[in-house]
């Protein structure tokens, strides 16, 4: 099929606008506090239904076994929480436009899972609720279920406790350094501090929270320290996540566009608005 012919749907990518650490649980979990912002830039993903019974990615990513794709691995998940009456026959041709870098900290393999159990949940007429698909969605990672609800979110236990949230659109900057942090690296860190306080929401700035796991990811990835050093010249700005992503927030699109218009050359950079509802729940709510 002719690839301009298929219908795209968006897998956005996310920004935590803080990260603390407040705990672990036995299991070896850590007990987190974030909060999750949705942007309007993404990878994005389509799906050719068939009755294969055989699910495949037309667009395999390098380095990355095909049964290890987040993507397979949810469509798979999907059809097997199905009665084999239902699931018998089910097959799906998945094509993907690969935008998000992995390892960056902006959930682009997580967003490629939720986009893919969305999709296909109404594509094969699955009927699945939301609640349902997010449970599923936990079973693959833990920033699953937040591209599962599609809403910005205030987050705690390992992720999954989402609190729906609407906050003033805002323009970010951000730069993917050329580093892939493994996020159980820096989790499994022992100096890695993992009793900052809790916060309510309704006390939430940018300037009274911080991300947790930023010292450790600046001294062992220059990169991530020299991206973030380059943008706090401009605007108040902070890593994502465990990495490598970092991001600047502006007040209007112009300015992160002058600003990414002064980035060293070769710098890989986009400017994305803030959104409170995920572009793809608009486009599959449409």
């Amino acid at each position: 099929m002719n690839k301009q012919s298929l219908s795209w749907w968006p897998s956005p990518a996310k920004l935590n606008l803080f990260l603390h650490i407040n705990g672990r649980y036995k299991n070896g979990y850590h007990q987190l506090q974030s909060l999750f912002q949705i942007l309007d830039y993404g990878d994005e993903l389509a799906f050719e239904v068939n009755p294969s019974d055989k699910i495949t990615l037309a667009d395999p990513i390098a380095g990355v076994a095909v049964q290890d794709n987040l993507i397979i691995k949810a469509a798979l998940l999907l059809k097997q929480s199905l009665p084999d009456s239902k699931s018998k026959g089910l097959g799906c041709n998945i094509h993907l436009r690969k935008r998000l870098p992995m390892g960056g900290g902006i959930g682009g393999g997580s967003s490629n899972a939720a986009t893919t159990l969305l999709v296909l949940n109404q594509l094969w007429d699955c009927r699945l609720c939301e609640a349902k698909l997010a449970t599923l969605g936990l079973i693959l990672g833990a920033d699953v279920p937040i591209f599962i609800h599609g809403k910005t979110a205030f987050a705690e236990g390992v992720g999954e406790k989402l609190q729906q949230v609407s906050l003033p659109t805002k323009t970010y900057l951000v730069l993917i350094p050329d580093s892939h942090v493994s996020t159980a690296e820096i989790f499994s860190l022992p100096n890695l501090p993992r009793n900052t306080a809790k916060v309510n929401f309704n006390d939430y700035s940018f300037a009274n929270t911080h991300n947790d796991c930023q010292k450790l990811v600046c001294e062992r990835y220059p990169d991530v320290a020299k991206a973030l050093h380059w943008l706090l010249e401009y605007s108040p700005s902070r890593m994502t996540g465990t990495g490598a992503c970092v991001f600047a927030i502006f007040e209007h699109r112009q300015e992160a566009l002058n600003v990414q218009a002064l980035l060293p050359e070769g710098s890989t950079s986009f400017v994305a608005n803030g959104v409170n509802t995920s572009l793809l729940h608009s486009q599959i709510q449409a």
